[in-house]
């Protein structure tokens, strides 16, 4: 009897590619980052999709320019597969600031982007998709993703900060396999965003062991944290991972820090 395939692997920064046989699914995928080299610290692989023109469809957690890239996610998935987006942001021009390169670039490619709201459904492939509340660094819209595929089930929270939500998210989609969640919980001093907050726009790795734990996840994959790194404009809190495994380990939770290209099995 054939085995099924079910693994997952980074693919730099937020981003993830789930694999169920032999069909894909994109999340926060990005491989254009020039919008971010004001940003960009230490280096950091964005690699491709395994299947250019082939995954099933592609989920935005939302539309900042490190999470969202219309000309990439152009070239990964089929022709008509759908990408599922939070809806625009609203404001005056600098609350526009963050989500107007990836608007932009939507505008120049013709993909079946459908906006989600929080707490809904839909399916793709083999892939089951749920949508949950999140609370972005900068009042953008946002969402978690819930993936289920095969006998396994995933939380994908962007680079949410902690938030209320969590015991919902359990109780509605709970228990998780695996929960990638951001941790570079940065201090941002963009000039458009003034005066600046001395509070972190993303979750601390201390936060993410806590929502792995209110959310009954297995397991914890760390994602948005070392490719961007510049003070004073963007500076992250140090050693990410280290932090995030130390706090895991009081809760009985497995860390599984990756490096961006590698497979890892769902077994």
């Amino acid at each position: 009897m054939k085995k099924d395939i079910i693994r997952f692997r980074r693919l730099g920064w937020a981003g993830v590619e789930l694999q169920y046989n032999n069909q894909t699914l994109l999340i926060d995928y990005i491989l254009d980052t020039s919008p971010l080299k004001p940003l960009r610290g230490p280096d950091q692989p964005f690699p491709p999709s395994s299947q250019p023109r082939s995954a099933v469809g592609a989920l935005l957690t939302h539309l900042h320019a490190d999470h969202a890239d219309p000309g990439a996610m152009a070239e990964a998935i089929r022709d008509g597969s759908p990408v599922y987006r939070p809806a625009k942001a609203v404001g005056v021009q600098a609350d526009l600031e963050l989500t107007l390169h990836a608007e932009k670039e939507f505008e120049k490619y013709k993909l079946a982007t459908e906006i989600v709201g929080e707490w809904e459904e839909r399916s793709v492939g083999p892939f089951r998709l749920f949508s949950a509340p999140a609370v972005d660094g900068f009042g953008d819209r946002q969402i978690s993703w819930i993936v289920e595929f095969g006998n396994r089930r995933i939380i994908h929270a962007g680079d949410t900060m902690f938030h209320g939500y969590w015991w919902r998210i359990a109780n509605k989609y709970g228990p998780f396999d695996i929960a990638f969640l951001p941790i570079n919980g940065p201090i941002v001093e963009f000039p458009f965003l003034q005066p600046p907050s001395s509070l972190a726009a993303v979750m601390t790795p201390e936060q993410a062991a806590v929502a792995a734990n209110l959310l009954n996840a297995k397991a914890v994959v760390p994602i948005h944290y070392q490719a961007l790194h510049k003070p004073p404009m963007y500076t992250e809190t140090p050693n990410p991972t280290m932090r995030l495994t130390e706090k895991l380990t009081g809760f009985n939770i497995q860390a599984i820090v990756i490096d961006p290209v590698l497979w890892v099995d769902l077994i």
